[in-house]
């Protein structure tokens, strides 16, 4: 089992700035992947970005050019530092992690979901 608590979440305005982070405890280390993904009350958990225990990254389109995912080189941590915020960003951010040997690559997990899931942490963007 992984545990991951999101933390980071906030209120800022259009064009500024946030950074999540996510800390891994339990199985961590045989976790492939990590990712961030969203959800808006009454929507669909949209895959925001996810990288691999070699660096690999995947992103969404409207995040790419605005959004970084990162990890510390322990991979305790993951990162989501996000820039040039729209109103249209604002939702719950949940940290997810993958079982060792997970069935889709990164950008079929950002579609599919993973395996393990933080409580999640809401990101409010005003206009």
């Amino acid at each position: 089992q992984v545990q991951l608590a999101e933390s980071g979440g906030g209120s800022v305005q259009a064009g500024g700035s946030l950074r999540l982070s996510c800390a891994l405890s339990g199985y961590y280390h045989a976790s492939h992947a990590m990712g961030w993904f969203r959800q808006v009350a009454g929507g669909k958990r949209e895959g925001v970005a996810a990288i691999d225990r070699l660096g690999s990254t995947a992103y969404a389109d409207s995040v790419k050019g605005r959004f970084t995912i990162s990890q510390n080189n322990a991979k305790d941590t993951l990162y989501l530092q996000m820039n040039n915020l729209e109103p249209e960003d604002s939702a719950i951010y949940y940290c997810a992690a993958t079982g060792p040997t997970p069935f889709y690559g990164l950008e079929g997990l950002l579609s599919h979901g993973m395996d393990y899931w933080g409580k999640g942490a809401l990101v409010t963007i005003s206009s």
